[in-house]
């Protein structure tokens, strides 16, 4: 199957809603019958602003990334792109071509 990597980049701290935006992606995700998602803590990186952050002791909470990533069709691809414009929340994101599937036929689990 055709459809996209989306990936979104949110530093850990920022909320929407009184949640975790990151949680809030994932639920809305869920919500929208997307097949799957998952959230990564980065252990280091830089942004626009060229300041390197590195998951030490001492580093101030909230100042690393948390990777949301969804492999999705496109459809579903622009519901969350739109979901995101329609509740005025600014986050960067890649969306990457991808082709998906299974290995195997799927088994009752």
């Amino acid at each position: 199957m055709d459809g996209s990597f989306l990936r979104f980049y949110i530093r850990e701290n920022k909320r929407h809603r009184s949640r975790l935006l990151w949680e809030w992606l994932l639920e809305q995700g869920n919500r929208m019958g997307i097949r799957g998602g998952s959230a990564f803590r980065a252990m280091a990186g830089f942004g626009q602003h060229h300041r390197l952050h590195e998951d030490h002791f001492f580093e101030l909470a909230g100042t690393l990334t948390v990777e949301v990533e969804f492999i999705v069709t496109e459809v579903e691809a622009q519901q969350l792109l739109d979901l995101l414009r329609d509740e005025k929340i600014r986050v960067f994101y890649a969306q990457i071509p991808a082709r998906f599937g299974a290995t195997l036929p799927e088994q009752g689990d």
